[in-house]
């Protein structure tokens, strides 16, 4: 008897859990459909023009974009002056404006005798036209499943998502980062994309390269002849790879934070670093290094805002710095150590980014190109407040208790 009524107050505590979680993500969904009818953002946010830099002395350039429309309009002429091949992956690409924009030039270039490869997340587009993505025979598409069988028997090597966002052409230009292609992501969001050209650019076709032939039907053709590697030990680029269970950007950050000595700033959409990455920020802090991140205020998931607040108690006693943003959506996924250190990439440091999804993020080791990636953060800081432990720790209980209730949700995000 009292075994089993034991194992009844689990399973009742469980529903009761279950059931409360439910009820506060719902009313949280709702409250947020709510305000963003009736005070929808201005989407109005500071600016850095882009501004091309030297990498080292290998002849590789990187140039730092942090409006969309400014990369977009790079990334299509780039496609429009293509003479031997164009690979485009993309995790989201909207049936819009800007998404019909990119699909008719990869269809020209494709006409011309370009070889174009394509790839999209098959679960992130679920909301965009099948017919969307239906190209000419002569362009290459390779659908990401949105569903894996394997998921099913718990193979974590079959759950992760297609969350990168890549662009060669000719292996002469590259573009990699944060920038999803829609018409909201070219006006509205505050993300930072990267163009690389010189050496660099072969490590973005390899990355290309191996995801498309490890997924590719017997159908499609092999990807094949991207020239010879050229080693650059200022431009490194990492690449979670869940299938043969590969996760080094991870280590990247941890890495590059246990290394610092003055000052680490982190720009991230979705910030929910585990507890070994929330100890690496507050040992640094410990030591004396200054460390800032800057996160949405208010993101476009709002469950995914309260999930991570849930740690923000950790991190402010602990000496880590937080910055809002105000106004509108930042999706950049951004790094700088010491002024020496930056990564530019797709992966967020969250759960899903680090140990789940495929990523891909540049690793440069140059000053020139930390010190901008300093004066974006300086820029943005413009248009964020400090949230502090004094407002943190006196916030409603209500709010309290939501972020309590939804804690437990964090490893799966």
């Amino acid at each position: 008897m009292r075994r089993s009524t034991l194992m009844s107050m689990i399973k009742w505590g469980l529903v009761g859990l279950v059931s409360t979680q439910v009820a506060v993500a719902a009313t949280l969904m709702g409250i947020n459909h709510w305000r963003r009818k009736v005070r929808p953002r201005r989407a109005v946010f500071p600016r850095t023009a882009p501004v091309e830099l030297p990498v080292g002395d290998s002849g590789t350039t990187a140039t730092v974009y942090t409006y969309g429309e400014d990369v977009f309009e790079d990334m299509l002429f780039a496609i429009s002056g293509a003479r031997r091949r164009v690979l485009f992956e993309s995790y989201i690409v909207k049936n819009d404006r800007v998404g019909q924009r990119f699909k008719k030039a990869l269809i020209a270039a494709a006409d011309r005798g370009v070889e174009v490869y394509v790839i999209y997340d098959g679960f992130a587009n679920l909301v965009v036209p099948r017919s969307f993505f239906r190209f000419p025979s002569n362009v290459h598409v390779l659908r990401y499943p949105a569903f894996r069988p394997g998921v099913l028997l718990l193979n974590i090597r079959k759950s992760g998502r297609d969350h990168r966002k890549i662009l060669t052409v000719d292996g002469e230009v590259g573009f990699v980062g944060g920038y999803n292609v829609g018409s909201l992501y070219a006006t509205d969001w505050r993300d930072t994309h990267l163009r690389v050209t010189g050496p660099g650019v072969w490590e973005l076709e390899n990355a290309f390269s191996d995801f498309w032939n490890m997924n590719r039907s017997s159908r499609q053709p092999e990807l094949t002849g991207l020239g010879a590697p050229d080693w650059d030990a200022h431009f490194r680029v990492h690449r979670n790879v869940p299938e043969q269970l590969i996760y080094p950007i991870r280590a990247m950050f941890l890495e590059a934070i246990d290394r610092a000595k003055e000052r680490v700033l982190f720009t991230q959409a979705y910030f929910m670093p585990d507890r070994e990455f929330q100890k690496a920020l507050t040992d640094a802090v410990e030591r004396g290094v200054e460390v800032n991140i800057l996160v949405p205020e208010e993101s476009n998931h709002v469950i995914a805002d309260w999930i991570s607040r849930s740690q923000y108690s950790v991190l402010l006693r602990g000496g880590v710095r937080l910055w809002l943003y105000q106004d509108a959506m930042v999706h950049a996924k951004t790094a700088t150590v010491d002024g020496r250190w930056s990564t530019i990439g797709t992966a967020n440091v969250d759960r899903l980014s680090l140990t789940g999804n495929y990523e891909v993020n540049i690793e440069i080791f140059d000053e020139g190109v930390a010190k901008h990636l300093e004066e974006v953060f300086a820029n943005d800081l413009a248009n964020c407040r400090e949230l502090t432990w004094e407002e943190w720790s006196g916030r409603p209980l209500a709010a309290k208790f939501g972020e309590s209730v939804l804690a437990p949700w964090r490893p799966f995000l």
